[in-house]
């Protein structure tokens, strides 16, 4: 049963290692210090496994709380992150641009409330360098997909997926820009659609909602 919707602002966690654009689209839709007392989530917690992440700079700019946890053994990683996310009583945990995979026992903890972005359409392309195999793989299409985390690699239940063209011509990193633009705009109204208990881990989806998303060309 969903612990969603929650009848109060969630506090929401982020969790990234690298430059924070998707944390940036975040904190734009879900401001560490909302103005309107009845908002739907104000992220409130930014930890990185990278000590200069530029997401830890985003997060602080922005007001959030922001820390550094080094990444030298996975298990006490976790057990200092878990122990940093209970601190904020964090209701809802997003996996921005975060390149390590979580233990079995972390994402039990957090089952129902931890959302990763991708940056292919699951279920194809799963784990490292997504945009390198569609080009490989000769696909038309791809995109990006949020999505519960469980204990596979890219195999929880789909929440929002937006897709582009993969154009003429197209190069790795071109096609993950456009795509970016994407993970920019679907990150955000996955988290609305999970904290307003409209889709959930175990299946249950609002009548009339979808849970795919479509977009053209962006540049």
């Amino acid at each position: 049963m969903s612990r969603f919707p929650l009848g109060r602002t969630a506090r929401i966690a982020v969790l990234a290692s690298g430059r924070g654009s998707n944390l940036e689209a975040l904190l734009r839709a879900f401001p560490c210090d909302p103005r309107d007392g009845g908002a739907l989530g104000a992220v409130r917690l930014v930890l990185s496994n990278r000590e200069g992440a530029p997401a830890l700079a985003k997060a602080r700019a922005a007001g959030a709380e922001a820390r550094y946890i080094a990444y030298d053994r996975r298990e006490a990683f976790e057990a200092e992150a878990i122990a940093a996310l209970e601190a904020v009583d964090a209701d809802l945990v997003c996996l921005a641009g975060f390149m390590r995979i979580l233990s079995p026992s972390f994402v039990r903890r957090f089952r129902g409330r931890l959302l990763n972005i991708h940056p292919s359409l699951l279920p194809a392309h799963r784990g490292l360098h997504a945009q390198r195999q569609a080009l490989e793989a000769g696909d038309r299409r791809s995109g990006c997909t949020v999505h519960f985390v469980d204990e596979g690699v890219d195999t929880g239940r789909v929440v929002v997926q937006r897709d582009v063209p993969i154009l003429p011509g197209d190069t790795e990193e071109s096609l993950a820009e456009r795509i970016r633009v994407q993970e920019h705009r679907a990150f955000p109204e996955a988290v609305r659609l999970v904290l307003t208990g409209e889709i959930t881990a175990d299946g249950a989806t609002a009548e009339g909602r979808g849970s795919r998303g479509s977009a053209g060309v962006h540049g």
